[in-house]
């Protein structure tokens, strides 16, 4: 049996070859009506046509391959969703990605960009395993590259992050709405972005719901369980008139502490004390009881915009400008927040 050609499609759908041609390849920039789409790929879909994609990259001088290099993206909770995000992306428009992993390895991540673009891929998605400021290795600029996670100290790329203060300000709203006035903020030690953000956005959110803002209701320490239980400790072993009745903590690591802090001292969680997290660890947030009421970072829209911001600027051969995303970070409610407790 003959292979179906253009010549095939267009003689069924009734428009010409080049008409056909440019919706079956999705050439930009060319103002077709949706009815002649439609009509062009329900005959394509009924002869069963298939497009030569090599032919289509040779004519176009693209692969159709995006790469997406990781320091250890790999590694992290939430690197499926992220990566699936991407991945989505690039396949709604007919592209595959190629996945890497450098290590936070200086020398390999240059060998595996080289290799990238060796194999001719059109263009690079840079994530780093969490938001923060970073220089992008030279050899990057010798692609069409998006930033997932980071920003670049001297600009240059496109990059998405998520609205980490926005997170906090949110997470503080739900804590206030349920009548809470002494809010703690169990921070990380860490001088990273996010821990900077949330701060900042602990402080809006204090003001925005018309709470005061105290100093010694604000403690920090590593982002592990431990920290968490150790910061917990200092906050709920103040003097009950000025002890907290809810806690915002950094990470869902740090409220698990707070839970443990909570338990030693006889506090109901949310009874006694309401606790939000940040970051939605499903292994953590849903295992938990009750379980715990968080703020979940934009994994997997982080990964479509990359790839799509990406795809945008390679359709624009680099003639895009540069874009800085920050994601909103929803609310995840469960059950660790309820009203403060009567006195």
């Amino acid at each position: 049996m003959a292979k179906t050609t253009l010549r095939d499609v267009a003689e069924r759908s009734g428009f010409s070859i080049t008409t056909v041609s440019q919706v079956l390849n999705d050439v930009p920039g060319k103002r077709i009506p949706d009815s002649t789409r439609d009509r062009v790929r329900a005959a394509a879909d009924a002869l069963a046509y298939s497009p030569n994609r090599l032919a289509q990259g040779l004519r176009l001088q693209r692969s159709n391959t995006l790469g997406f290099i990781s320091d250890q993206i790999g590694t992290s909770p939430h690197a499926g969703q992220t990566i699936l995000g991407a991945q989505d992306a690039a396949a709604e428009h007919g592209y595959l990605l190629m996945l890497m992993n450098s290590g936070n390895d200086p020398e390999l991540e240059d060998r595996e960009i080289r290799a990238l673009r060796d194999r001719q891929v059109d263009g690079i998605v840079y994530a780093a395993e969490y938001h923060r400021v970073l220089t992008p290795p030279a050899s990057l600029k010798t692609v069409p590259a998006v930033l997932l996670d980071a920003r670049a100290d001297n600009g240059g790329f496109s990059s998405v992050v998520p609205d980490e203060a926005g997170g906090a300000m949110t997470a503080v709203k739900e804590l206030a709405d349920h009548g809470h006035r002494r809010i703690g903020f169990i921070n990380n030690v860490d001088d990273i972005p996010a821990a900077v953000m949330r701060l900042e956005g602990y402080k809006k959110g204090l003001k925005a719901a018309r709470r005061p803002y105290q100093k010694a209701l604000v403690v920090s320490d590593q982002s592990e369980s431990q920290g968490g239980y150790r910061g917990a400790s200092t906050l709920l072993d103040l003097p009950a008139a000025t002890r907290p009745t809810a806690l915002f903590c950094f990470n869902d690591r740090m409220a698990m502490g707070a839970y443990q802090a909570a338990a030693e001292r006889g506090l109901r969680i949310p009874e006694d004390l309401s606790i939000v997290g940040f970051d939605n660890q499903e292994l953590i947030a849903a295992s938990l009881r009750p379980g715990l009421t968080t703020v979940a970072l934009p994994h997997y829209k982080m990964g479509r915009w990359a790839v799509t911001t990406l795809l945008r600027s390679i359709d624009a051969d680099g003639k895009e400008s540069l874009r800085a995303e920050a994601l909103p970070c929803p609310l995840v409610r469960r059950a660790s927040v309820g009203p403060p407790p009567r006195s």
